[in-house]
């Protein structure tokens, strides 16, 4: 199926039959108000930056991590910037009473302003569907607040301070799920414990059949989830990201390589993928104080 991609807000509430917008590029969608999924495209590309708070839908395929169910069925807070797949299949009608809100801010709403480069900045519009930002009550209240405040700025009489005003009450939005995402990472330690012990396999396996550095997208791929959470789940985790945990893994096969045998340094550099002897001392030099030959004298 070929997605369909939505250039204006004003198109996508059209698409899914939804009341005008009162702003062109920025809005604010109740959830509550939609009872079914409407005719039309079922796979669209939007222009612009998409943010959900969903609750209470059932019908609806579980959302998952990895390939575990969430712990806990709470507001579901997802992000998706501009030209990103976003799909409206159900695996049946909606029942219960969804509620929740869909706040769409087309980047011409950004131009010219501190957030328009700083947007980019915020991860979380890179995560998966299944890597959503899951609230606590409290955490819920606040992030609905600012939604509120946004959609009463907009739909007041529209002055010179109304567009820095909700600029900064996104800014806002965007700074408290930065915080919340970091909470959501230490709360779920068991889960995030597991990934950390399968990222260790995952490595040790790579380099014990392949040689040269895995990407991060390669170890992602291979953990299922998206690059861009791993290595924040990871910073929140050990203070390292992906990079800098292969580096690390890397640097104990040097190692060990370094203490257990008599292979030149240079061979040990190719062997563990280096096109250039020199860059491999450098990184080693770099993660541990000693050169590759000031190590392996240490031993002696």
């Amino acid at each position: 199926m070929q997605p369909y991609r939505v250039k204006t807000i004003t198109e996508f509430l059209q698409l899914r039959g939804l009341p005008k917008a009162l702003h062109p590029l920025i809005s604010v969608i109740d959830i509550s108000s939609i009872t079914e999924i409407p005719k039309g495209p079922k796979l669209l590309v939007p222009n612009f930056y998409m943010i959900a708070l969903k609750k209470g839908f059932s019908g609806l395929i579980k959302v998952k991590y990895g390939q575990q169910d969430f712990d806990f069925d709470e507001g579901v807070l997802s992000f998706m910037a501009p030209g990103q797949l976003v799909g409206f299949e159900l695996e049946g009608p909606i029942e219960g009473q969804p509620s929740g809100w869909m706040l769409l801010i087309h980047p011409d709403f950004l131009w010219n302003t501190s957030l328009a480069k700083k947007i980019r900045q915020y991860e979380f519009f890179d995560y998966a569907v299944n890597e959503a930002l899951f609230l606590s009550e409290k955490e819920e209240v606040t992030i609905n607040q600012i939604i509120a405040n946004i959609e009463q700025e907009y739909r007041a009489n529209i002055d010179q301070f109304s567009h820095n005003i909700i600029i900064g009450h996104l800014e806002s939005l965007f700074n408290y799920s930065e915080r919340f995402y970091q909470r959501q990472f230490l709360t779920r330690r068991i889960t995030n414990h597991q990934l950390l012990g399968q990222l260790e396999d995952v490595l040790e396996a790579y380099f014990e059949r392949e040689q040269g550095l895995p990407t991060v997208t390669y170890i992602a791929e291979a953990l299922h989830v998206s690059p861009d959470y791993l290595s924040s789940m990871l910073k929140a985790l050990t203070g390292l990201n992906t990079q800098q945990h292969i580096h690390q893994k890397l640097i104990e096969k040097a190692k060990e390589q370094l203490s257990t045998t008599t292979l030149s340094v240079s061979e040990i550099a190719y062997q563990l993928g280096f096109e250039h002897p020199q860059s491999f001392s450098k990184l080693f030099k770099t993660k541990t104080n000693l050169s590759p030959v000031a190590f392996r004298k240490s031993f002696q």
